[in-house]
């Protein structure tokens, strides 16, 4: 068994389908839209066959901005390398996201940097 794909709503569909593709080399199917309510979604793949499903749709709600909100709080890309991660967390950075933390070995032993990405999603680097 394997996760299928992950999902989230975004305000700008277009801006989140560039921000994953520009960092993440994801590769988006043809946009599906249902115009009876309005919901519009990309698939985005990645090469290891991880997939994320980004929506917008006009009756959408804002969220609070809080980390540390119960429910699914985060995504991890893993990189491959330590370097890969200083690497894209410099480009995050410059690019104007904020760097939450790291780079740095996480007490559990994992090399990572967190970043407050598109949207104020946080996504988490692996090496």
């Amino acid at each position: 068994m394997k996760i299928d794909h992950v999902a989230m709503y975004v305000w700008d569909l277009e801006g989140a389908k560039e921000f994953f593709v520009s960092f993440f080399q994801a590769k988006p199917n043809d946009m599906y839209h249902n115009p009876k309510t309005g919901l519009k979604t990309y698939f985005l793949s990645f090469d290891d066959g991880s997939r994320l499903e980004i929506m917008n749709r006009p009756d959408m709600k804002e969220k609070p901005l809080d980390i540390f909100y119960q429910g699914l709080i985060h995504l991890s890309f893993k990189l491959g390398s330590k370097e890969k991660v200083d690497e894209l967390t410099k480009k995050l950075h410059e690019a104007g996201y904020e760097v939450l933390s790291g780079p740095r070995v996480t007490g559990d032993g994992y090399y990572e940097s967190c970043i407050l990405a598109f949207e104020n999603n946080l996504l988490e680097l692996v090496a």
